[in-house]
């Protein structure tokens, strides 16, 4: 599988740091990074990349209209969440979902499942 680009939406810097040293680790790049709601929605507008990461809660607010910019421009995205999907948003109730701690191999499923067949990755939890 070809390398894809990646943004990475994560409040705690220790864990945006793990998850982009795991997504480097399988091959792709992480082209842009948030830690907050703001830069979450400045990027999700104007950044090129292939599939996002969205940590559901930045420090105490959620990251759905991040989501919103990014479904809106047609593009995939996985929330990570330690809550499981208990902590969705409800407009995305029926999102997957990779609930943290996880180990690579199951960033390596989530992300090869959402790049490989989009149309079928959706309906899927992890």
């Amino acid at each position: 599988m070809k390398a894809s680009n990646i943004f990475l939406v994560e409040d705690e810097a220790l864990i945006r740091m793990m998850i982009a040293e795991m997504v480097e680790e399988l091959g792709h790049r992480v082209v842009a990074e948030a830690g907050n709601v703001e830069t979450g929605c400045e990027l999700a507008q104007n950044a090129s990349f292939d599939l996002a990461l969205l940590d559901i809660n930045l420090d105490g607010s959620s990251s759905a209209p991040v989501a919103e910019i990014i479904e809106k421009r047609g593009l995939p995205f996985l929330f990570v969440s330690g809550y499981g999907s208990a902590g969705l948003p409800s407009a995305f109730r029926q999102r997957r979902v990779l609930q943290k701690p996880f180990p690579i191999s199951k960033l390596s499923d989530a992300i090869d499942a959402i790049i490989l067949r989009p149309e079928r990755s959706a309906r899927f939890r992890y």
